[in-house]
């Protein structure tokens, strides 16, 4: 038998967790209701779920500080949920390492939708019998999408679901250029309803963890979006 897949809602406003939770066990998963950020961190070790909804506005710890403590320690997917609909808010929340942000209210098509892409994207289905190898290589980097593990000189570097998906996708299409909207459309998979920001801001935590190489770089396409550039 399958298990379900496990889903932590952090929430204060327990109404909304409960109806998020209402959402997502129609769809057959698990669900774990918390109110407060340490609450959060403690259920996070304890529950070991596969994604987590977050809200930024908890009592004691907020969201923030909930997404960076979990980071210094694991990759799970991390939708974060808020009222706040500021661009420096969203940029911010991308920064420190959630997959993806959805503003309330939201609509529940909506919210279970983006559950499912991120999932589908942190756990890509394996079938029987086939092994399918999705990896690059270049000088010094290592690019595997089957087992999501990226080596830079040598070494392995921790990366978020969505930063290892569009370096792969960039480094597997050397030279060609891409604009913000089809890379949105390539890695989130779904219409994102946001900007393109959300682009510029994973290429720039890229760029942090990997630098430039003599052979290869993610170079700017200035007015049009990116590109994987290799020389000779």
């Amino acid at each position: 038998m399958v298990s379900k897949q496990k889903i932590l809602i952090v929430d204060d406003d327990n109404n909304i967790a409960e109806l998020i939770s209402l959402y997502l066990t129609k769809e057959c998963y698990d669900t774990k209701i918390v109110n407060d950020g340490e609450e959060a961190l403690r259920a996070f070790e304890q529950y070991n779920p596969n994604l987590i909804l977050l809200d930024l506005m908890l009592p004691g710890i907020d969201g923030y500080q909930v997404c960076r403590e979990i980071r210094t320690k694991s990759n799970v997917p991390i939708i974060m949920l808020s009222a706040k609909g500021e661009i420096f808010d969203k940029v911010l929340g991308l920064e420190l390492g959630a997959d993806d942000y959805i503003l309330k209210p939201f609509d529940s098509k909506e919210l279970v939708a983006r559950v499912k892409a991120v999932l589908r994207r942190y756990q890509p289905v394996r079938t029987e019998n086939v092994v399918e190898l999705k990896c690059v290589e270049y000088p010094d980097l290592i690019v595997n999408l089957s087992n999501y593990s990226v080596m830079y000189n040598g070494h392995p570097i921790d990366m978020p679901p969505k930063e290892l998906e569009l370096l792969y996708f960039l480094a597997s299409s050397p030279n060609q250029v891409f604009t913000r909207e089809q890379l949105l459309d390539h890695i989130w998979g779904y219409e994102y309803i946001g900007d393109t920001r959300t682009v510029d801001v994973h290429v720039k935590r890229l760029r942090e963890k990997i630098k430039d190489h003599d052979t290869w770089s993610i170079a700017t396409v200035w007015g049009i979006g990116y590109k994987f550039e290799v020389t000779e």
